[in-house]
């Protein structure tokens, strides 16, 4: 009897324990199934978190190519100044760097060219003439700086009624207000001579933006300075130029004004005789002549009076270059 139940007893406390090992183990189970879940459950939350990441930088990536791409659209929108003018692609135009050269003659007649320059500047509204069939002078200034003679030349133009252009650049209007007003008021053209100065077959080279730059920043200061547009005529600065630039010229409106006529005149260190430089003018007088002076030489000063009435006696007359067509 005793060992009947104390085998009862061992077999109880053999499904005690158990069943207390099965609990412990079903408790550490549901224990660990919960830890895995929720490892699941965050490891599941991270991806979501990096998939939302990744669709926001896909999103940003898209939105930022956009951006690029309305950007280039508006360069190539502001690359190209008048389309509808432009004539030539250009990769179809030279951009060789060109010194203005003429060939003066001896006989009286109008100045040439070379065919390789008149092929050129022919379709780029590019004058170095003006109307060769008549007995026509287009007296033209270039101005750099002031040296102090351009009030004299202006009295001296009044006197004969001659009105002349004016090539100016930026500095040269800030400083100089009232002469630009005079000359404006006296009915003169005041012209385009760039901002800077610089050879415009070099600046054609950066694009037609920072060719146009050139323009536009003498432009609005002639029209704070007098009120009124600026006339349509540019000189490139030193005679330098290309095709390329010619034909970005062009696009902008204007006419390029080189000349047929011109001196060594501009240097004030040396300044040629007053006879001599008189004699020069005169005796190479043609028709449709562009006349190239400097305003700050002392010698076109003193002898331009004289010059104008001895061209006039040779039956000559002063025109604008607003008569160029």
């Amino acid at each position: 009897m005793k060992k009947v139940i104390s085998i009862l007893i061992i077999f109880s406390f053999i499904s005690l324990t158990t069943t207390s090992c099965s609990a412990d183990h079903s408790y550490n189970d549901e224990e660990n199934k919960t830890k895995v879940e929720t490892a699941m459950d965050n490891e599941d939350k991270k991806q979501d978190i990096k998939d939302d990441e990744n669709k926001e930088q896909n999103i940003e990536k898209e939105i930022d190519n956009n951006k690029i791409s309305d950007e280039d659209k508006k360069n190539t929108e502001k690359d190209n100044i008048d389309s509808s003018k432009n004539t030539s692609s250009k990769s179809s135009l030279e951009t060789k760097e060109r010194d203005w050269f003429f060939e003066p003659k001896k006989d009286g007649s109008p100045s040439t060219v070379p065919s390789d320059v008149e092929n050129v500047i022919k379709n780029h509204s590019t004058y170095f003439l003006g109307d060769t069939s008549e007995k026509v002078i287009y007296l033209t200034f270039d101005e750099g700086y002031e040296n102090g003679y351009t009030g004299k030349i202006l009295d001296v133009l009044k006197a004969n009624n001659i009105k002349a252009a004016f090539f100016v650049v930026t500095p040269y209007i800030k400083t100089n207000k009232d002469l630009i007003k005079r000359m404006v008021d006296e009915g003169h053209l005041v012209c385009n001579h760039s901002v800077h100065h610089p050879s415009m077959a070099q600046v054609a080279l950066k694009g037609k933006e920072k060719f146009k730059e050139e323009f536009t920043g003498v432009e609005e200061i002639f029209k704070e300075v007098t009120g009124k547009e600026m006339p349509k005529f540019f000189r490139p600065p030193m005679g330098k130029y290309s095709e390329l630039s010619l034909a970005y010229t062009k696009e902008l409106g204007y006419k390029t004004i080189f000349w047929s006529f011109a001196y060594n005149d501009w240097n004030v260190d040396k300044q040629p005789d007053p006879e001599s430089a008189k004699k020069r003018i005169v005796d190479k007088a043609h028709n449709g002549a562009i006349y190239l002076l400097h305003a700050v030489s002392k010698t076109n000063t003193e002898i331009l009076d004289s010059v104008i009435k001895e061209l006039k006696a040779k039956g000559f007359r002063f025109a604008s270059l607003e008569e160029l067509k």
